[in-house]
Order: structure tokens, then sequence, then C-alpha cells
């Protein structure tokens, strides 16, 4: 029984082998299933850049010995900060709601005012 060559479905080369295969090998295979996956690995990734860059920002802004310092929005603002990337909220006992990028967190006070945290491992 005489079947038609099939077609690599990246690169066009004729397959040899199973009737089912798609491929002519695992780098062609590779390559066809990350340009179908790039679009949504580039968002999670231009997300991930973002989480990181406000992480980097609230970690610069407390000094390494200190617990907790305030500074201004507009001094997080004029390091790029993004207020609508973070990876987690917590309230506290008291209601406060602080915003976290991994382990390093905020807490809005008044007149543009913002407590910076960091959260150890415990």
């Amino acid at each position: 029984m005489q079947t038609e060559p099939r077609a690599c479905l990246q690169c066009g080369r004729t397959i040899k082998g199973r009737s089912d295969k798609k491929f002519c090998d695992d780098s062609c295979r590779n390559s066809y299933n990350n340009v179908l996956k790039a679009h949504a690995n580039n968002y999670v990734r231009n997300i991930n850049n973002k989480l990181s860059k406000n992480r980097r920002i609230l970690e610069e802004s407390l000094p390494e010995n200190e617990e907790m310092v305030k500074i201004t929005k507009q001094k997080l603002l004029e390091g790029g900060f993004q207020f609508k990337f973070h990876t987690h909220t917590y309230t506290n006992k008291k209601g406060n709601i602080y915003y976290f990028c991994y382990d390093y967190g905020y807490l809005p006070l008044e007149n543009e005012w913002y407590l910076i945290v960091h959260r150890r491992e415990e």
C-alpha cells in the first residue's frame, strides 16, 4: 500500500517513519511549538518583568537594616513603579490592605505616602 509522502510542518522536508509523525525531528517539533506559544509566553514574561521591577524598586527603597520605611508615591513613580502589578495582598487584623510584589510590600497611607515592608520567610 503506497502512501503519499508527508511533509514536516516546520521545515517542509519529507518525513520518514510512523504514519502519524508530523515533524522530521525534535528540533522542528520544538521550533513549531515555540512559535505557537510565543504570544502566551511573551505575555507572561512581560508581566513577570513588571513584577520583578516593582519588587526591585521596593527593595531598593527599604534600607538594609530597616523593617519598614515611608516613601512618597511620586518617588515610587519616578523609579518606574506600576501600581497595578502586584502578586498578592495581605489584610492585617486592623483591616489594612498591604500589596505585595513577592516578599516586598507596601501599604497606602494618607497624602500619597506609602509604607514599604519586607516580609521575611518564617
